[in-house]
């Protein structure tokens, strides 16, 4: 383990122990009533539509537009599941899964070289946009006295899970790049209750920064991440909220890797601009 590998984990490590110790503070000699914690269920149900997706394999290889030649000009099912857990209304934990696969099936117009490998202008290809994230963060409340607004800020451990591949549809030609990350990032979130019932919510999770100083990485590659929302919602019930969601998603990297496998020589550029609509409810138990 290098001394890069070993000062991103002590950093990370870092960042949960103050979690934790900010949430042990709230903590009385007595054990928690069970007011002083909620937890809460998420699920976001919508589209998703590309505003700007370009990708980059090696560095002769073609810088592929994905919207415009890789079929991603129409809109995406997406699924948003979250965990939230309130304890004494200072201290929220959130678990996210963001699952993000895009598939598509294209005529090549013109030469695209992946990696080296030459994929001919009049042929057919399958892509493979597979970036799955997980994402443990957590907020402190820093208006706790405000019935109508309320403000957290805290940090985010993110998780990403790619894999990006293009195979042509004879089978004889294939690329794929795999890859599993860690980023840590800013969070931020702000609400506010328009009445008992009705509220409108801002949300973001973003940085930008040298990835390889981020998670332990020999070589210089600068990366960024931005997921921003705009939420408008009512409660339902006590225990249920129902929320249309308007979403950001963007981010990507440049630079080159050393850790490579087979043809590439480790350059990879990756910029992505997603929106998503979706509608969602919140349980509260």
């Amino acid at each position: 383990m290098n001394y890069r590998t070993i000062k991103s984990s002590t950093m990370l490590l870092a960042f949960l122990l103050s979690c934790f110790f900010t949430f042990a503070q709230d903590k009385t000699s007595k054990s928690l009533a069970k007011g002083d914690y909620k937890l809460k269920a998420v699920a976001e149900l919508g589209f998703l539509g590309v505003f700007d997706h370009k990708i980059q394999f090696g560095n002769n290889g073609t810088y592929f537009d994905y919207r415009k030649d890789g079929g991603q000009d129409v809109l995406f099912p997406i699924i948003r599941p979250s965990l939230e857990l309130e304890v004494k209304k200072r201290n929220t934990f959130i678990f996210l899964i963001q699952p993000l696969k895009i598939e598509s099936q294209v005529y090549l117009n013109e030469d695209v070289v992946v990696d080296d490998l030459l994929y001919p202008a009049t042929s057919s290809v399958k892509l493979l946009y597979n970036f799955p994230f997980y994402r443990f963060s957590y907020l402190r409340e820093v208006m706790p006295n405000n019935d109508a607004w309320s403000l957290g800020i805290g940090g985010t451990i993110q998780i990403r899970n790619a894999t990006i591949s293009f195979e042509s549809l004879d089978g004889e030609r294939f690329r794929t790049n795999r890859d599993v990350g860690i980023v840590p990032a800013f969070k931020i979130r702000s609400r506010y209750q328009f009445s008992d019932r009705a509220y409108t919510e801002l949300e973001a999770d973003g940085i930008y920064a040298p990835v390889s100083y981020l998670n332990g990485s020999d070589t210089e590659i600068v990366g960024a991440i931005l997921d921003a929302s705009f939420r408008g919602g009512i409660e339902v019930t006590k225990e249920v909220d129902a929320f249309l969601n308007l979403r950001y998603l963007g981010g990507g990297a440049v630079g080159t890797s050393n850790d490579t496998d087979g043809p590439s020589d480790g350059y990879v550029k990756n910029w992505l601009h997603f929106g998503t609509v979706s509608a969602g409810f919140a349980y509260s138990f």
